[in-house]
């Protein structure tokens, strides 16, 4: 069986690493250690996917030796440091992982933004380095009645707000790529004027680095800011014009800076280390271990998914504007290629007909989400050479009707897609949605109601709804020193039901053969996701 070749070009915690050694699809190269000259012309070259952090340049250089590489997973949330664009004219699909380290930089914020009201660092030096008792000279201040001003109100800059009004803060968003909702929804008030926020007492940052938003506050907007007030930056460098801080820092307009991150790192000679109201971290945003887990754990993941051509997630050079998708719309893309590859597995036949219905806020996107449920279907027969700009041409070459319906939303859900695919001699119908944030579900199959999370290794087993069914499969999986994980029943009125067993381990023919000669039973396939 021909693998995957993974290469790890960066350091990722321990656990990303045994997920991708552990997966008999993938081959692990962890070039870590390689002299970075070494990693391009030798390893590289080996490459479906690479995993990257921020020491190394996804470049011309890089790319050039990239012969093989179908796509980039930078573990972590800036893409600085990747040609997005060279990467998109070789068809190589850029991934990161936005949300891994949430909670990190979040309370990374809020460390800062105590540490400026109430100089911590400076109070702490004086007593411990100058042995010197003096508290009248560290009167601070209370975040209790200030108002907070939020540029980017996303994953990081919301989770600000929630914990903000905790500390009873009036809190103010501005980020004109949101519904105001996500906003007003937490009990926070939302602006659409940019001077707004200005005027508030502290101001932090939480945007993504673009030619948009690089020095988006420089000297024409500290101007206008109220004096005396605190600006916190644990997003990304450069986003406050470094030169119009150090003067606002020096004369006293800007009474504290909070900043984790600079336009050029390392900054160890970078002036504002010279002032002696800012309190700085070397960039320490995603430095807990819970977030380097999570980062390598979700780097893992995507590398593998991507290598197996099931699904990109979080990518951003997919021929869809990403700034154009609210955030609680994109996880259904990857659950609807996700459900269109397990029809494909389910059905293993020559299809007809994909038909996508949606249902809710998702069907302004339902062309978008079409092309993801056809590339997920046509990936498990065509493999690399189906992409997201020609998988409905290639379609249509294949005499596959493409079919879209917009339905009414009776299904209880908020939003709902589902899937109907043709093949020869039958249809499958597969149903999902996602909860929360990008709890992505399948909740129904072929008209049985399930709860499923689309992923691992699952066998569909299809029988009479009569007593024992389930000790016999459970018996022969058994049988074969197959682990089950999870089982999952669906039942219909016609003494029938659906059991999706999830194993741990690869599944045999032989093993599927046994199942299929039951009396109960009426099919079984076999699914990898």
């Amino acid at each position: 069986m021909s693998k995957f070749t993974v290469v790890v070009c960066d350091h990722i915690h321990q656990s990303g690493l045994d997920i991708l050694s552990q997966d008999s699809k993938i081959e692990l190269i962890n070039a870590s250690d390689e002299p970075k000259d070494k990693l391009v012309k030798e390893v590289i070259p080996q490459a479906d996917v690479a995993i990257t952090r921020s020491s190394t340049d996804i470049d011309e250089n890089f790319l050039s030796h990239a012969g093989r590489l179908k796509a980039v997973v930078r573990a972590g949330v800036g893409v600085d440091n990747v040609d997005i664009d060279g990467c998109s004219k070789r068809g190589i699909v850029v991934m990161n992982v936005p949300t891994a380290n949430t909670i990190a930089a979040v309370e990374l914020t809020m460390a800062h933004m105590l540490s400026t009201v109430r100089q911590f660092p400076y109070a702490h030096n004086n007593l411990k380095e100058d042995r010197v008792w003096r508290r009248q000279d560290w009167y601070g201040t209370e975040l209790k009645g200030k108002r907070l001003g939020i540029i980017g109100f996303g994953n990081i800059g919301s989770r600000v707000g929630v914990r903000a009004k905790a500390f009873e803060m009036d809190v103010l968003a501005y980020d004109p790529y949101i519904d105001p909702k996500k906003a007003t929804d937490l009990d926070i008030k939302y602006t659409k004027n940019f001077d707004d926020i200005l005027d508030c007492d502290i101001i932090t940052i939480h945007t993504p680095k673009t030619k948009e938003t690089i020095g988006m506050v420089g000297e024409d907007e500290i101007a206008k800011m109220r004096d005396g007030v605190i600006l916190i930056n644990c997003a990304r460098g450069g986003l406050y014009d470094e030169d119009a801080l150090y003067d606002g820092l020096k004369s006293g307009k800007i009474a504290m800076a909070g900043i984790d991150v600079f336009k050029r790192e390392p900054a160890v000679d970078n002036r504002l280390l010279d002032l002696d109201n800012i309190t700085v971290t070397p960039h320490l945003g995603a430095n807990t271990r819970e977030s380097q887990r999570n980062i390598a754990v979700q780097s893992a993941e995507s590398a593998i998914l991507s290598a197996k051509g099931i699904s990109y997630p979080n990518a951003l050079n997919l021929p869809i504007r990403e700034s154009d998708i609210p955030d609680e719309i994109k996880p259904y893309f990857e659950l609807t290629q996700k459900m269109g590859n397990i029809s494909a597995q389910a059905t293993r036949e020559k299809v007809e007909k994909i038909k996508v219905i949606t249902e809710g806020e998702i069907s302004k996107y339902i062309d978008s989400i079409t092309t993801f449920a056809v590339v997920g279907t046509l990936k498990e027969s065509l493999e690399d050479s189906v992409t997201y700009v020609n998988a409905e041409f290639i379609a249509d070459d294949m005499g596959i009707t493409i079919e879209r319906e917009e339905s009414l939303n009776r299904s209880g859900f908020a939003n709902r897609v589902t899937i109907i695919l043709t093949t020869t001699n039958r249809s499958f119908q597969i149903s999902g949605t996602v909860f929360g944030e990008d709890a992505q579900r399948i909740i129904e199959i072929d008209g049985y109601k399930l709860d499923l999370e689309p992923k691992g290794k699952m066998i569909l087993f299809r029988n009479t709804d009569v007593p024992g069914v389930i000790g016999d499969v459970g018996r022969i999986i058994a049988g074969y020193s197959v682990n089950i994980s999870d089982f999952r029943l669906g039942r219909d009125s016609n003494s029938q039901a659906l059991a999706v067993v999830k194993v741990d381990e690869d599944v045999k023919r032989s093993l599927l053969d046994e199942l299929s000669s039951l009396d109960t039973c009426i099919s079984v396939t076999y699914v990898v996701i």
